[in-house]
């Protein structure tokens, strides 16, 4: 049997996230964990005073909904946006309060958000290993164990299963909601040699796709869309209803755009319009180009008005 280390070595090959200098130890869902975090430990709230805290776009939902504001509120207000690996991947993190490290949602009793609390919440002092072998489809889950010396959590006498533990903090929901997420970005990472550095636009799309629903509802109804897409009437209705819904859609809308993956009807001709319109843009671009060209060529040997060499145009005569 190969020990932890190799395994993980073999594993992390396409991990979704740049690798840590300290390696660390593979767990897998049946290892025990000794741990409990209440009131009365003697940490209680410091693991929320100095945070970093990725969100996963079912976070986002989870706590925009609780809140009871638009995803683009959200964002501004709680997150600061990061890039998760070389080829700018957009990510988004929990952003602390101003001036300081604490969680906005840290209160005294301790979290003001605890039925919607972040994945990263619900794991600590567990890390989710989300990892894939180059040979492989899909990822596959695997853990490590964050133990700091200011948790005194480690020396309460429950012991349970990281598996027990995790289905008792609802961590697998999220786990679930998240795969899709985790999926595109291990394969955003192991395709992008072949593919080469995305444009910007790529990254765009990735971020409101998958972090800013309510804007990506918006694109999904607009006449652009519904002029490409051929989706039904039904599931068109739950898409504008169904955050959840409109998730998994996006997580099948950017593998269909950014890896070709045909699982959206388009409408006959929609390709070829995209393709003309494109090409249309494009010659307009060189005709303004073209009708300028004179204009900046005589420009770029003008010396400004009022300076020596000055030729005159565009000064008053």
């Amino acid at each position: 049997m190969q020990d932890h280390d190799e395994r993980f070595k073999n594993l992390a090959e396409d991990a979704p996230f740049e690798h840590s200098p300290v390696m660390p130890t593979m767990l897998d869902g049946d290892t025990e964990l000794k741990f409990r975090c209440h009131r009365g430990v003697k940490c209680w709230n410091a693991c929320c005073s100095n945070i970093d805290i990725t969100l996963t776009p079912y976070d986002i939902l989870r706590l925009k909904n609780h809140l009871g504001i638009s995803s683009g509120e959200f964002l501004q207000k709680y997150t600061v946006p990061y890039e998760i690996d070389k080829d700018g991947t957009p990510g988004v993190k929990l952003r602390s309060v101003d001036g300081g490290t604490a969680c906005q949602f840290m209160v005294e009793e301790g979290c003001s958000v605890y039925e919607n609390r972040p994945t990263a919440c619900r794991y600590y002092p567990v890390a989710l290993l989300s990892v894939r072998r180059s040979d492989e489809y899909v990822d596959r889950l695997s853990f490590a164990l964050v133990k700091e010396d200011t948790c005194f959590g480690h020396q309460e006498p429950d012991t349970q299963t990281i598996d027990e533990y995790r289905a008792g903090q609802g961590a697998a929901e999220y786990d679930e909601k998240g795969r899709v997420w985790r999926q595109l970005i291990l394969k955003k990472k192991s395709a992008g040699p072949a593919i080469g550095k995305p444009p910007a636009i790529t990254n765009q799309l990735f971020f409101m796709v998958n972090y800013d629903l309510d804007r990506f509802r918006a694109f999904v109804i607009s006449e652009s869309f519904n002029k490409t897409y051929d989706i039904p009437v039904e599931e068109m209705a739950e898409l504008i209803a169904d955050d959840e819904k409109l998730l998994d859609f996006g997580g099948r809308f950017l593998r269909h755009v950014l890896f070709n993956e045909k699982s959206i009807e388009e409408k006959d001709g929609a390709y070829e319009a995209r393709q003309d319109r494109l090409k249309a843009k494009a010659a307009a671009i060189r005709a303004e180009f073209e009708a300028n060209r004179d204009q900046i060529e005589d420009e770029k040997y003008c010396a400004p008005p009022g300076q020596p060499g000055d030729c005159g145009c565009g000064s008053e005569s």
